[in-house]
């Protein structure tokens, strides 16, 4: 009998995380002896929502670098197929990245076709970063901009992560929690996070614990008295508004014992009207202290929405429109795939500038040589905007974005923790001008393409 397989990536098989074609290449330049030093950069051809993106996932990508290697056992499994050859899989086994990368650290704005990472290295081992790389980079950078745009929304009351039940597989839960709390949310209900990653972990009960009971009164009391000092009560399992006159009836049994009811939760129905009517009853009986908590099917535009109408809210749990990214509109259903548009192409070979021009499809084009950012700012330190030019040209003004990460194969930056990232993305978005943020009918921001042959000024 088969074993169930937990599926989980491990260091010993992540030298698998590649395409195909990557491998075979691999081979084909292995057979003509290319040993070419090229440059590949990492970078978005266009934002799904807003105007722009923070840049996340960096941390994984390194991590992954720095300890692919590939294990007999693969080795073996790979020559058992038949296509490779020894002698190119021999290669393979002493594989080392030893050359450098530049790029943005996370939590940095970017914005559409400007270089978020440049890898340079021998052709063969740049090749293999792509899918884990674009895998990694695309979907973090897709969650801490939709996060960044929902706590934006909620116009500083706290945004928790609610979405790993909803995320596209278990790594896609974490990570969405990762780059979530990068993007400004303030906890997450995933525990694994917490533990892996330092990030606060919230919950509050279920209606499980609720409906098991025989009575909602029962349960809210049950709850009170296991958290004395940290009690949410959900309150719609049945009737929001007699849940809202229990928890008042617990909230003044907690006031005898010395304790304090910390807030109510709404995960259903016309959350605008129920806060409203919910606010009133707590405020009755001398509750104000009380939050009120929304859930269920949030994102920026909806918690927009509550606020403009005078939702008596104190906080947000979001979920699968975070942690899926959902690129529409859920006021009008406008939108398209949950994905970031991300690629990493080739734009230098040994020192020479090279792209893609794909004459059938001009969006599809490349623009050649290593390029780096630089980033212009008024006398306030806002950003005015940025100038993209070739890696070794001189300006006369901003400042470089890319920075060295890994050099002649050794890490030369100190990651900062995951909150030192979150103060830095919070202090940058603040940097960025309010109309480029906006939900509705965001103004471009200004990105100079200050290239040979390039128009001085494309708008994003």
């Amino acid at each position: 009998m088969n074993a169930p397989k937990s599926a989980l990536l491990t260091e010993d098989n992540m030298s698998l995380f590649v395409d195909y074609y990557q491998l075979t290449m691999g081979q084909a330049d292995f057979d003509v002896r290319n040993d070419a030093v090229i440059t590949a950069t990492y970078y978005v051809r266009s934002i799904p929502q807003g105007q722009y993106l923070i840049a996340a996932g960096l941390e994984q990508v390194i991590h992954y670098i720095l300890n692919l290697h590939f294990t007999d056992a693969t080795l073996d499994w790979l020559a058992q197929r038949g296509d490779l050859r020894p002698d190119y899989l021999t290669s393979l086994k002493n594989f080392h990245f030893d050359g450098s990368i530049f790029a943005v650290p996370e939590g940095t704005p970017v914005f559409p076709n400007e270089p978020i990472i440049n890898v340079t290295g021998h052709s063969r081992d740049v090749q293999l970063l792509e899918t884990y790389l674009l895998c990694v980079m695309n979907f973090q950078t897709l969650i801490a901009t939709k996060a960044s745009r929902i706590v934006q929304s909620a116009r500083g009351r706290p945004v928790f992560d609610f979405g790993a039940r909803r995320a596209h597989g278990r790594d896609a839960g974490i990570l969405s929690a990762r780059a979530s709390f990068i993007g400004g949310v303030s906890g997450t209900s995933l525990v694994l996070a917490g533990h892996y990653f330092d990030i606060p972990y919230v919950g509050t009960m279920a209606h499980k614990f609720i409906s098991e009971r025989l009575t909602e009164l029962d349960a809210f009391r049950d709850y009170a008295k296991a958290f004395p000092n940290n009690t949410t009560l959900l309150i719609d399992t049945y009737d929001t508004i007699q849940g809202a006159r229990n928890a008042c009836i617990v909230a003044k049994e907690m006031e005898a014992r010395g304790a304090q009811l910390r807030a109510v939760r709404l995960d259903s129905g016309d959350i605008i009207t129920l806060s409203k009517d919910v606010r009133r009853i707590l405020d009755a009986e001398g509750l104000d202290y009380v939050q009120i908590i929304a859930s269920h099917e949030l994102d920026e535009f909806q918690i927009n929405t509550m606020l403009e109408s005078g939702a008596p809210l104190d906080s947000f749990g979001v979920g699968t429109r975070l942690a899926t990214g959902a690129n529409f509109n859920s006021l009008t259903d406008e939108g398209g795939a949950s994905a970031l548009s991300g690629v990493y192409k080739l734009v230098e070979s040994n020192s020479r500038p090279v792209g893609k021009q794909s004459l059938d499809e001009p969006s599809k084009a490349t623009i050649p040589g290593k390029k780096q950012i630089y980033r212009v700012t008024d006398a306030a330190g806002n950003y005015v905007k940025d100038c993209v030019t070739l890696w070794d040209e001189s300006v006369s003004e901003g400042q470089s974005l890319l920075i060295p990460i890994i050099q002649n194969g050794k890490l030369v930056y100190n990651f900062p923790s995951l909150h030192e990232i979150q103060a830095q993305t919070a202090a940058k978005l603040q940097r960025l001008r309010d109309c480029h943020k906006s939900l509705r009918e965001a103004t471009p921001y200004n990105v100079e393409l200050c290239l040979p042959g390039v128009l001085k000024t494309d708008h994003y």
